[in-house]
């Protein structure tokens, strides 16, 4: 199977966030996993580089569901924190190893919602 979920988390890992921009639609509704709800692209970007920033990820082991508008990948997040975040531990280089999923709906053949989860406090006792 392959569609636009796969497109976005090939251009995941290869850290093309302007390959991930043209998987979504304008008005994409990015729900961040213990964050607010962010609408449109440019939002989305200023996401990423945030990301890109703070952390160097690679998913593995993904495993995709789809029916009809609706879809979702299951994964292992694999990283590196690089630079402190704001209100989280210091950054030293610690890696981590995190299960995570996303959930995705779809609309003309884009990705119009993302809502990605992991367990926070997993993360926190990795990397402190």
């Amino acid at each position: 199977m392959t569609g636009v979920i796969e497109d976005y988390f090939d251009a995941f890992n290869a850290q093309d966030v302007d390959g991930m921009l043209a998987c979504l639609t304008d008005d994409v509704a990015h729900h961040v996993n213990e964050g607010q709800i962010r609408i449109g692209k440019d939002k989305f970007r200023a996401f990423c580089d945030h990301m890109n920033r703070c952390y160097r990820e690679t998913l593995t082991d993904l495993v995709y569901f789809q029916t009809g508008d609706r879809g979702a990948a299951e994964f292992t997040v694999n990283g590196t924190y690089l630079q402190t975040d704001d209100g989280l531990p210091d950054a030293a280089g610690q890696t981590y190893v995190l299960p995570a999923g996303s959930f995705f709906t779809l609309r003309d053949g884009k990705i119009a919602r993302v809502t990605t989860y992991y367990n926070l406090a997993d993360w926190i006792r990795q990397v402190s």
